[in-house]
């Protein structure tokens, strides 16, 4: 049983977490915020005002920014970091994390420099430990709210994510193990871009008809990137996949189909980032997926048009017609 249980991060996921493992019975737990004055905001209101308005934290939450006293102790240390931050904050934290501590990724992304995963992230900062990566239709809007929601917690070895999975289930948030590591990881990935594609459909006011079709065609993008990267296929069809595909691709809570709207109705990126407070994944990991799939040679013509609509100077009506213009081929 684990009972000590550090939250790395003071975004919304971190915030959430913390309300849920707050609730089960037995849980010392700490939220490590960086930031010393925005720590001591959520410690003396006790909520995250910025992030989640409104969702009050449990008073048993220790909210800190000395790293030193939020992970004395620690049997389970949750990574809530935005990719393009993971090496940073373990950095500043990682002396302190006990080695016997079991290190958990709710992070969606792949690092453009290096185009590995977090939990490869964290074991190239750390050194080798098992890491579990949370997957699934997640979004900590209504996570900390108390809304029912259903994840996979995925491991190599199948017993840490057996331990993840009891840690966190309660009445209101119900965990499935998985031993695919990498398909959890590249799906919650991958997802992020396909949702940026449908927010274009929203914001160019496409319809439902060709939303729908973005959607379908994108999760069949995604099997074909995962299984190329030596994931399992039944993967991409459950939570991870087709679950958390289809609540980041619909949900207002979406960032990155945020993102895609935005993107839809005319503005840029530059605005629409100089607009948002939290990070919307999608938009780096298109340009991780990009390099990925050139180099192994796998077909994402989705996912390439996104790259093209954000960092090339394509419109997304241009990017759009392109798609529906390209060869026509048997369905599978």
């Amino acid at each position: 049983m684990v009972n000590r249980i550090c939250l790395l991060g003071g975004g919304a996921m971190g915030t959430a977490c913390a309300t849920v493992l707050a609730k089960n019975p037995n849980h010392d737990v700490r939220l490590w915020v960086r930031n010393p004055t925005f720590a001591s905001h959520i410690a003396e209101t006790r909520e995250n005002t910025r992030l989640l308005p409104g969702v009050r934290i449990e008073p048993s939450v220790n909210v800190t920014s000395d790293s030193v006293q939020a992970l004395a102790g620690a049997e389970m240390v949750v990574v809530c970091i935005p990719t393009r931050g993971i090496r940073q904050g373990l950095d500043a934290v990682g002396q302190s994390i006990p080695a016997n501590a079991l290190m958990v990724s709710a992070v969606k992304g792949i690092e453009n420099e290096s185009l590995i995963r977090p939990s490869e992230m964290i074991q190239d900062v750390l050194g080798s430990r098992s890491v579990v990566a949370f997957g699934g239709p997640c979004h900590a809007e209504e996570v900390a709210c108390g809304r029912p929601a259903t994840v996979v917690a995925a491991a190599e070895n199948v017993d840490d994510a057996r331990t993840v999975q009891n840690t966190f289930s309660n009445a209101h948030l119900r965990v499935y193990s998985n031993a695919d590591l990498l398909g959890v990881e590249l799906a919650g990935a991958l997802k992020n871009v396909i949702a940026i594609a449908a927010g274009i459909c929203d914001g160019l006011k496409l319809g439902d008809n060709a939303k729908a079709a973005l959607i379908t065609r994108g999760l069949a993008e995604m099997v074909r990137f995962g299984k190329s990267m030596g994931a399992s296929t039944d993967t991409f069809y459950g939570l991870a996949g087709v679950g958390d595909l289809m609540a980041t691709c619909g949900s207002q809570h979406s960032r990155n189909r945020k993102v895609g709207d935005l993107l839809g109705r005319g503005q840029t990126l530059e605005q629409i980032q100089k607009s948002m407070s939290a990070v919307a994944e999608g938009v780096f990991t298109a340009r991780s997926l990009r390099s990925i799939s050139q180099q192994q040679q796998i077909e994402t013509p989705i996912a390439d048009a996104v790259h093209e609509v954000l960092f090339a100077g394509k419109s997304p009506r241009a990017a759009t017609e392109e798609l529906m213009q390209r060869p026509l081929k048997p369905e599978s």
